[in-house]
């Protein structure tokens, strides 16, 4: 396994510069952000996407900026919401421009969310969590029929360039536990698997080992994200888990993303990097700052010298001579 890194983590910092800081921390891939002004979520601080796509000099300018670094474009990631009434065509721009641009690149693995549909015919799409009132079980079959049609377009498109599709299972989303996310792939097939990251599953209470067994078994794990998650007990015992006060309220909250290992222990880390390696996922563990309580560089490094005294990193497994 490979410790990689999210660059848009370093979003402040110009391509250089964050390829720079990657090479000096040790990581060995990089998963680039696109989109910023033309579309979704990232704010795209070291690519443009419409730039790559055109003009073939800047994509050879891109590939070279990392490789004499030392490093690897492992992954690009369009997250968005392509299903979304009002702005779904302009995330749906970039999350299909990625697909055309990882393909000139050859680069297997785009890295994106599933979207969340509009429950209704208004403008503002609804994440649906109960089957009461007895009207949610029918707009969530409307937005399942949404997804599919629109998934089933992409997925097709993906399946032609070569591009494997990691969608990340997250909350407000269509899909945001193993059960959607291989509903999702049942319905349009095995180009959409899952990006995992395991931040999403700890606040939810749900077992990420047993997640990465489910999916990797069902060859349905193409890309891991190495973020955490502290749930505060306390909190959770009096409010429970849905918590939408701002994130700066550490006090205050059920839980708050934080580096790999200020989280969780690291007996579960260990226990996810074997699960990992039991069901023969030898990839990238891409880091991704989203710490409140710790600076970016300091959070940066923590994380990848974490990772680096419990990753699996020889391909090659002992021979059990004493089996």
């Amino acid at each position: 396994m490979q410790i990689g890194l999210l660059t848009d983590s370093l979003s402040t910092l110009t391509r250089a510069e964050a390829l720079d800081t990657a090479a000096e921390l040790g990581v060995e891939t990089v998963e680039i952000g696109l989109g910023g002004t033309h579309g979704g979520w990232s704010p795209a601080p070291h690519a443009d996407l419409l730039e790559l796509l055109s003009d073939s000099s800047a994509r050879e300018t891109l590939t070279r900026d990392i490789t004499s670094r030392g490093l690897r474009l492992e992954a690009f990631n369009a997250a968005g919401n392509p299903l979304h009434p009002l702005e779904g065509a302009r995330d749906d721009k970039v999350l299909r421009g990625a697909l055309q641009l990882a393909e000139e690149l050859e680069i297997g693995t785009v890295v994106t969310m599933s979207g969340l549909p509009a429950a209704s015919g208004d403008g503002f799409p609804a994440w649906i969590t109960t089957v009461w009132p007895p009207e949610n079980g029918r707009l969530l079959e409307h937005q399942w029929t949404v997804a599919v049609d629109y998934w089933g377009s992409l997925a097709e498109e993906a399946s032609r360039r070569g591009v494997n599709v990691a969608v990340e299972m997250h909350a407000n989303q269509l899909v945001y536990n193993v059960p959607g996310l291989r509903k999702l792939r049942a319905a349009v097939g095995e180009t959409v698997g899952a990006n995992f990251d395991p931040s999403h599953l700890f606040w939810q209470q749900a077992d990420p080992v047993e997640a990465i067994r489910e999916l990797g078994t069902a060859g349905a794990l193409f890309h891991v994200h190495a973020k955490d998650t502290y749930v505060d007990r306390g909190n959770v015992s009096r409010n429970g888990v849905i918590d939408t006060k701002d994130y700066t309220r550490f006090l205050e909250r059920a839980w708050t993303f934080r580096t790999v290992g200020y989280g969780q222990g690291e007996k579960v880390w260990r226990d996810m990097i074997s699960a990992l390696r039991m069901v023969g996922y030898d990839h990238v563990m891409s880091i991704e700052h989203e710490d409140g309580l710790m600076s970016v560089d300091e959070g940066l490094e923590k994380a990848v010298q974490f990772l680096s005294s419990i990753m699996l990193k020889d391909s090659d497994q002992a021979e059990m001579w004493w089996a």
